[in-house]
């Protein structure tokens, strides 16, 4: 296929996306390694746009550790997915009814995260671990009041707010064992947060380092 000067067009002029990813400059083949695929999405995408979210993130993380009750600007969209999940599920029974709330808070970055696996979009996986991580902080912070229930409450209907956590820890006979199921809810929140940050800053790396490595080149 030619275009109409006679030359060859590029992947990327092509849209061609059947040899691989591809990419501002060249295209990963589909059987290479995830850490292949993902370093050649990042040349060439703006690195400096992207660490502001990371930084961000990282101030998140700062406050859920120093702070059990701290609740970041997700906290208003959390809740709202969460009061939809007692909706989406309550026709299942009450107890799944009950627990769709966190079945919905801890699925929709769950959700997002196969979305841009799609789009084939790596630094949004990487965001999308870390708002799991505030999520699993959020569950976390609601599963230990189970026995205590001094967190206030809201509710999607007219009635009486129930507590999520201490009518499903109630039915399995594991009220008791509130606080050891939140500090491992709150283990793996502060686990994929990290693995968010770490993924999200080794792209920005490659795409900061790919930057660097473009300007010499240009210059000669």
């Amino acid at each position: 296929m030619h275009d109409n000067h006679g030359q060859t067009p590029s992947p990327l002029a092509r849209g061609d996306l059947s040899s691989g990813i591809v990419v501002a400059g060249r295209a990963a083949p589909e059987e290479a390694s995830v850490l292949a695929r993902a370093a050649a999405w990042a040349e060439g995408r703006n690195g400096w746009v992207r660490l502001p979210v990371l930084l961000w993130f990282l101030y998140i993380l700062n406050g859920h550790l120093r702070d059990p009750d701290y609740q970041s600007l997700f906290g208003g969209l959390d809740l709202a997915i969460h009061e939809a999940g007692h909706l989406v599920f309550g026709w299942l029974g009450e107890f799944i009814g009950v627990a769709g709330g966190t079945i919905m808070q801890l699925a929709a970055p769950l959700i997002a995260a196969e979305l841009f696996r799609r789009q084939r979009d790596f630094f949004a996986i990487a965001v999308a671990a870390c708002w799991l991580s505030v999520n699993l902080f959020d569950v976390s912070r609601y599963a230990g009041d189970a026995r205590a229930q001094a967190l206030p409450l809201v509710s999607p209907t007219s009635g009486d707010p129930l507590h999520d956590w201490g009518y499903m820890l109630g039915r399995l006979g594991m009220l008791q064992d509130d606080t050891a199921i939140a500090r491992g809810i709150r283990l793996a929140a502060i686990l994929s947060m990290l693995a968010g940050l770490a993924a999200g800053g080794w792209l920005v790396w490659r795409m900061l380092r790919a930057r660097s490595q473009a300007k010499p080149a240009a210059a000669a």
